[in-house]
């Protein structure tokens, strides 16, 4: 794991969910390794849509490539992420496609307008997944 990554997760555990330069608009991502079967943690940018829902783009910042960590999704989408007010939560992942990605994505650049910078930088068409409890 990135020493960046260690250290906002570091700060969003020892705060309660609030990271200084980044509020408390993250979740912590637990996947489990696609290949690997390792448990691996990433914290990510999340809009809560609902009390039982989140949205998350895995932009990896624009970059020609997924993150690992969608690619861990994918082969095993039932995940936990730990949320600034609710704790450890199960979820499920939901890759959104067609109009339900495009209201999605509307929401979710207003609410990060950095993302559409991200995609501007790739050609690939930045995945957005819902998170559901389960």
């Amino acid at each position: 794991m990135a020493d960046h990554d260690r250290s906002i997760i570091d700060e969003f555990r020892a705060n309660g969910g609030t990271v200084a330069h980044l509020g408390r608009g993250l979740v912590l991502l637990h996947t489990i390794g696609a290949k690997s079967g390792v448990e691996r943690v990433n914290p990510v940018a999340a809009l809560t849509t609902a009390r039982d829902s989140w949205l998350i783009a895995a932009s990896k910042a624009g970059a020609t490539d997924d993150p690992a960590w969608f690619r861990n999704l994918l082969a095993h989408p039932d995940v936990v992420i730990e949320t600034p007010d609710d704790g450890e939560v199960p979820v499920h992942a939901t890759v959104l496609q067609g109009d339900e990605r495009g209201r999605a994505w509307r929401r979710f650049t207003t609410s990060y307008p950095d993302l559409l910078d991200y995609q501007s930088r790739t050609s690939r068409v930045i995945p957005l997944i819902r998170l559901t409890t389960c």
